[in-house]
């Protein structure tokens, strides 16, 4: 008898905890690029019963030092290179859940409409870090100003370029910053979401983008493993993907600058 009523209460005691996981908000962590629509699916979600906490980061290293240590469930800001090489640098043991959109990612040139206008030696800024480097140098070469190795792919970098006909001088610039570089230099790598914060120039104006030609740039909700069977974060990328309210949102914020990542 006595077995039998410690059995039941750490039955009770168990499913008590579960209760109360899923009563608690769900953390997703997200930067300011992504943040506006993800506030909407947020108050979608309560609509629907689901508390959501939107945790807003000023970088790109502590979603994922935040998510590691369990003080996020999922994060919402990097594409799937950025959190391969933040895996190598860390050793976290984190994960891709679900696809989120694509952004597009442009060259602009304050000076210049067309890359044939670019002078010889002409300066061009791209990002510093190893990922975001490499998207800059591939956009680079489909405009047919470099030529890099067959391959390479995202991690590309200075050393993999074979040709480079204009002689560009490239200057590497943290990826956030990029749209400060504008007023400098001849071209730049830019990302729309940041200059549509910055409000210094139109977003739309790049002389070539990219987009889902290269689908490993899309942006994925990160977790670690074991919040895969999470109910709660099925829910809430439910609600991302497919809700019209939050599809206007990401309409409303990116206009034709990007791509859903999931298939519908």
């Amino acid at each position: 008898m006595t077995t039998t009523l410690l059995t039941l209460a750490l039955s009770l005691g168990l499913f008590t905890g579960i209760t109360h996981a899923a009563d608690q908000p769900l953390k997703v962590g997200t930067t300011a690029a992504f943040a506006i629509p993800l506030e909407t699916a947020v108050a979608e979600a309560e609509k629907q019963g689901l508390k959501v906490e939107l945790v807003e980061f000023t970088d790109w290293i502590a979603p994922n030092v935040s998510l590691n240590a369990g003080d996020i469930d999922v994060n919402y800001f990097q594409h799937i290179p950025f959190l391969e090489n933040a895996k190598a640098a860390s050793g976290f043991d984190l994960e891709p859940y679900a696809p989120g959109i694509i952004n597009n990612v442009g060259l602009y040139s304050k000076q210049y409409k067309s890359f044939d206008e670019l002078p010889t030696g002409a300066t061009v800024a791209i990002a510093n870090d190893p990922i975001n480097s490499g998207r800059g140098l591939q956009l680079l070469a489909k405009a047919g100003l470099i030529t890099l190795k067959p391959g390479v792919g995202y991690k590309a970098t200075e050393d993999d370029i074979t040709a480079n006909p204009k002689k560009i001088k490239l200057i590497q610039v943290e990826a956030v910053q990029l749209v400060r570089a504008y007023d400098d230099a001849d071209l730049v790598q830019g990302y729309p979401a940041y200059i549509r914060l910055s409000k210094t120039f139109d977003a739309g104006s790049a002389i070539l983008f990219d987009g889902l030609d290269h689908p490993e740039y899309v942006i994925q909700f990160v977790i670690k493993p074991d919040h895969k069977d999470d109910p709660r974060l099925a829910k809430f990328i439910d609600i991302y993907q497919h809700s019209p309210v939050v599809r206007a949102s990401l309409d409303k914020v990116n206009g034709s600058l990007y791509q859903v990542g999931w298939k519908n």
